[in-house]
């Protein structure tokens, strides 16, 4: 098994503003690409960054994985949507023995290096942990992932709730939609929707 060539992976430091956008999942053909996870549906940010920063896998996917330690810089080659995911080729990184090597690696990007969205567009990663008020004041949860449903996305919070004298964490949805968002302020951590909590 061939690794990657000495100077396609860069020790580096994770940058302050990291964001992990997904996985590699497995190598792509025979010429040193690799199968991309994303964890969004927008990947737009990928596509634009000529740098990503890799760290070893966690869990599950650690086993076996030898590849690098630590952050690593990676330049990319070429990058394409396929299927339901996205391949990549990385520069040094010459054959399908090599790419395996890669295979369960964390991928993250800066959050400075995202393009500007239009305004009303927000990155999934600029919602998560925001609280969620209605417009009465109250408050209806955390917002803990954002669930892709077609054309728009559903905000799924997390907030806490009392059943027979015990607390316990529960989870609600609301629809990322302009009907019922009326601002999110992403300075002060907050979004103002029009919900009630026995939607």
């Amino acid at each position: 098994m061939t690794s990657p060539a000495s100077g396609a992976l860069q020790a580096s430091l994770l940058p302050d503003d990291a964001v992990e956008l997904g996985r590699i999942q497995d190598a792509w053909g025979i010429k040193g690409w690799v199968r991309i996870l994303p964890y969004s549906a927008d990947t737009e940010a990928l596509f634009v960054s000529s740098r990503w920063y890799l760290q070893p896998p966690e869990g599950r996917f650690a086993r076996g994985f030898s590849a690098f330690s630590g952050c690593v810089e990676v330049q990319i080659a070429e990058i394409k949507a396929h299927a339901d995911g996205l391949v990549a080729r990385f520069d040094g990184v010459p054959d399908r023995n090599a790419a395996e090597a890669l295979k369960g690696a964390r991928i993250s990007l800066p959050r400075s290096a995202f393009p500007e969205t239009p305004e009303g567009e927000y990155y999934w990663v600029d919602l998560i942990g925001l609280d969620v008020v209605n417009r009465e004041g109250l408050h209806l949860g955390v917002v803990r992932d954002l669930m892709p449903t077609g054309p728009t996305s559903v905000l799924v919070l997390e907030y806490a709730e009392t059943v027979e004298g015990a607390e316990r964490t529960a989870e609600r949805m609301i629809p990322f939609v302009a009907a019922y968002v009326d601002n999110v302020d992403r300075a002060g951590r907050k979004i103002l929707v029009d919900w009630q909590p026995d939607y």
